[in-house]
């Protein structure tokens, strides 16, 4: 790769950030183009047949002379979690002694496409400056943030210290014990900061955590014309959905100290049950999210939604209830030595941005939780808009706006820079 400052003076500090911006500009379409593959090949999850993903993106890496060690998660660990296939990848660029370790992760999983699209879910279609596609604005457009990033630093030609990894998993969705918890339980990755994927507009210091709760309702399936000998699942599961939404009027004065988290929230997601319209359902089953705020106890939060959930079930004669934790992801705060991370990505992006980026929390749950729960200081920041639901995510007609994928871009490019300069 051809030095960008090759047969030249040393350059100032300022001028090596106009280097890095001009690098990542004539790389663009180049970055765009590996976008649109990784949009092309789907992730959805479920089913969560994630390992051709991971095998072309190792690929695509391959073609820009970045080796990716490719880490196969046990297929039984898989279906245990509800999944087919997951492979993570690492890697690993060492540059000189002395410099701090720095993780980029952004995942590749993602919720499956649902109605609603005007554009191909699984196209990349550009329209108006946007690049259309399922998981183009979470996360994987952030999977080309980081690669042309650490790509422009190198090309830069000046001494680095330290190192990078690029840590590209595939099951956010599901927890990410399988995915960064893997790497990291395991002992394959030990960096001193982590960055993650996010959002241009704002870097993320906190978020909320996530408590997952599967809950079975259990009557007596009967002939609908005589509904006396059966016990109605259904009549116990809105009872149970009644009282759990009734939670939402107390959340809402239970406020967070953080900025940009509001209050605790619960949402059931998900609901299945009976067998035939003139049957009494025997079987109800309701899935349900509860997001916690940062200052929330998650032991204490589980145990009060069961209590409520036992008491709904109690009230309605015949009715029981088993009730299943599918998830438990705890709140991410701030670790000391985030800033070193948190101020110059700020810097930078208002730099670049031309407006004010704030540092504040999220309500959203995330992989960077794993890091912070092994001491590594971590943040969010990457290529979107200022909200999620200005991007589509989890919505039809997801979308990255390509000048913001641009310019996130340039914005990492610089504070690695900052952090493994060895001049």
């Amino acid at each position: 790769m051809t030095s960008l400052t090759e047969a030249s003076a040393p350059l100032s500090l300022e001028a090596r950030y106009k280097a890095l911006d001009r690098w990542v500009d004539a790389h663009f379409d180049q970055q765009i183009r590996m976008l649109q593959e990784l949009v092309r090949v789907p992730t959805d999850t479920p089913p969560g047949n994630n390992a051709p993903h991971a095998e072309r993106t190792a690929q695509l890496l391959a073609e820009l002379g970045m080796n990716a060690e490719k880490v196969a998660i046990p297929p039984a660990l898989c279906q245990a979690q509800g999944l087919q296939s997951i492979t993570n990848l690492i890697v690993r660029r060492k540059y000189g002694a002395g410099g701090p370790v720095i993780a980029l992760n952004a995942h590749g999983d993602v919720v499956p496409p649902g109605e609603g699209w005007t554009h191909d879910p699984y196209g990349g279609e550009i329209v108006e400056g946007r690049l259309y596609g399922r998981a183009s604005a979470v996360s994987k457009c952030d999977f080309t943030t980081f690669t042309f990033a650490v790509r422009a630093i190198e090309a830069l030609g000046v001494p680095l210290k330290g190192g990078v990894e690029l840590h590209f998993t595939y099951d956010e969705e599901f927890g990410g014990t399988l995915g960064p918890g893997w790497l990291l339980e395991h002992g394959l990755t030990r960096p001193d900061l982590e960055i993650a994927a996010g959002f241009s507009y704002q870097v993320v210091n906190a978020h909320n955590g996530c408590l997952q709760l599967e809950v079975t309702v259990h009557g007596v399936m009967a002939h609908a014309a005589i509904p006396h000998t059966g016990v109605d699942a259904l009549q116990g599961a809105v009872a149970i959905l009644n009282a759990l939404y009734a939670q939402n009027a107390i959340y809402v004065d239970r406020h967070s100290g953080v900025p940009g988290i509001d209050h605790p929230y619960l949402n059931v997601g998900w609901i299945q049950g009976g067998t035939n319209t003139n049957v009494v359902p025997g079987k109800v089953v309701l899935k349900l999210d509860r997001r916690m705020i940062p200052e929330e106890d998650p032991a204490a939060v589980e145990a009060e939604l069961r209590r409520v959930i036992e008491q709904a079930a109690a009230a309605v004669p015949g009715v029981s209830v088993d009730i299943r934790r599918m998830l438990l992801a705890r709140a991410l705060m701030p670790l000391a030595g985030h800033e070193k991370l948190a101020a110059p990505l700020q810097r930078h992006a208002q730099a670049l941005f031309q407006e004010d980026i704030p540092i504040l929390g999220t309500p959203l749950y995330t992989d960077v939780r794993l890091y912070a729960e092994h001491g590594i200081p971590a943040v969010l920041y990457g290529a979107g808009p200022r909200t999620v639901r200005e991007s589509n995510a989890k919505r039809a007609d997801e979308h990255i706006v390509l000048e913001d994928l641009r310019r996130a871009t340039q914005v990492i490019a610089r504070t690695l820079l900052d952090l493994l300069d060895g001049a």
